[in-house]
């Protein structure tokens, strides 16, 4: 039924029906979490095996004895490992710390006290600006508004940010960076095209001292199959680009969301540059954890079989929320969702105006989802439309019922409005 076409009277009869359904959840009590992409306990499971690998049987040595200090940059076998993953050198690549978001922070940190590229510190430059692909991730936006750097919003296309407005934007010299998550994109699921890809590695900005922040968290969490994507660093490269370029990746939904290992990629000067600043930082990560990672993973070929146990599991989740979506509000004309292929989120567009609502209602009927605005910067989404959905943490019989109390709120905030 598309709500769009209905008259007034239709609507208010509507409108009672779905408030009536709305009353029948809220008195059920229930307290339900769809707020953030958290792994589910299954998923946690698979890696239970991991800290056993430190049984002291099997030793702690590897360069040197990894209960010890030292190795700042991560031990040589990690190294290698997410090396071969993320598809550069080893002098090319950091593991430190359990989430790659501390890694992403201190590069900012580090750009607006000290420059880069014998440029000037960002915080002594003056007003300094940051590209943000919309819908997008809430931390890395926090991240920028932290350090006062205005953020400039470009929508997400299906094959990646636009690029025509990227490319406008870089002609700036006051515009210092921009935020990506090219593969299952962080909420909307989309993949950069290779020809995206392309354009963004051969970008020549005003600003010497720009950085493009490629976070890529999802880049083997796919949902049907690993899907192929142009290596970043080989294409800069190829235009004379790889200073310009700052990877990051971790296991946080790989093995153990709060006790992962995280690691940043560039150019082996960038790594440098950076290791010199880590060795003031820092006296070591935690190696063990490193080595129990290494030796729970072995391979690129190890990580790929373990996340396709991940997907096992969340196939289903997904599925069953399209599935809901489609059956409750398919047709309406109110709403229009991604459907994925990997990551961790489903991204819903409502009518515009009605997405704050939206989560007020569910929230009355027992379901916490994440606020609306959160995936745009400062928290303002211009349409007051877009909300994320994350189906990997509950049980499918909680996540059917949290989804139709979805469906059932949209169409109350529609009806109202």
């Amino acid at each position: 039924m598309n709500y769009l076409t209905l008259d007034k009277a239709e609507k208010a009869k509507l409108l009672e029906a779905e408030k009536a359904r709305m009353a029948e959840y809220a008195a059920k009590g229930l307290k339900l979490d769809m707020s953030r992409g958290k792994p589910s306990k299954e998923q946690l499971d698979l890696s239970s095996d991991l800290y056993m690998q430190l049984d002291p049987a099997s030793g702690f040595n590897g360069k040197q004895d990894y209960r010890n200090y030292g190795l700042n940059d991560g031990i040589p076998e990690i190294k290698k490992l997410f090396a071969d993953l993320a598809g550069v050198a080893e002098d090319e690549i950091i593991v430190a710390y359990n989430a790659s978001l501390n890694l992403m922070y201190d590069s900012v940190q580090r750009a607006m006290q000290f420059g880069v590229s014998g440029e000037a510190p960002w915080n002594a430059q003056g007003k300094i600006k940051w590209i943000c692909p919309v819908p997008g991730y809430d931390r890395h936006f926090s991240v920028t508004e932290l350090f006062g750097i205005e953020m400039i919003n470009v929508p997400m296309l299906s094959d990646g940010p636009d690029m025509d407005m990227v490319e406008e934007l870089i002609k700036d010299p006051s515009v210092k960076g921009m935020w990506n998550v090219p593969k299952y994109s962080n909420p909307t699921g989309t993949v950069y095209s290779d020809a995206v890809v392309e354009r963004l590695a051969k970008m020549k900005p005003a600003a010497k001292d720009f950085r493009l922040m490629w976070d890529n968290a999802y880049m083997v969490h796919a949902l049907y199959g690993q899907e192929e994507q142009a290596n970043i660093m080989d294409l800069a490269k190829k235009y004379g680009n790889e200073d310009m370029v700052y990877g990051f990746g971790s296991t946080s939904k790989i093995t153990f969301a709060g006790a992962g290992v995280s690691f940043m990629y560039s150019s082996a000067k960038n790594i440098a540059e950076i290791k010199k600043f880590m060795n003031i930082q820092s006296i070591g990560p935690d190696k063990l954890s490193q080595l129990a990672h290494y030796r729970f993973l072995k391979s690129v070929d190890g990580i790929y079989e373990l996340m396709e146990k991940h997907a096992a599991l969340l196939r289903p989740k997904f599925e069953a929320v399209d599935e809901i979506l489609e059956r409750e509000l398919g047709g309406t004309g109110i709403a229009k969702w991604t459907k994925p292929t990997g990551g961790y989120f489903i991204s819903v567009d409502l009518s515009e105006g009605t997405a704050k609502r939206t989560v007020e209602l569910a929230k009355q009927m027992g379901v916490v989802f994440t606020g609306a605005g959160a995936t745009y910067p400062y928290k303002r989404d211009p349409k007051d439309s877009n909300l994320r959905i994350a189906p990997s943490m509950p049980p499918i019989s909680e996540l059917v019922e949290a989804t139709a109390i979805f469906a059932t709120a949209a169409k109350i905030a529609y009806l109202e409005k």
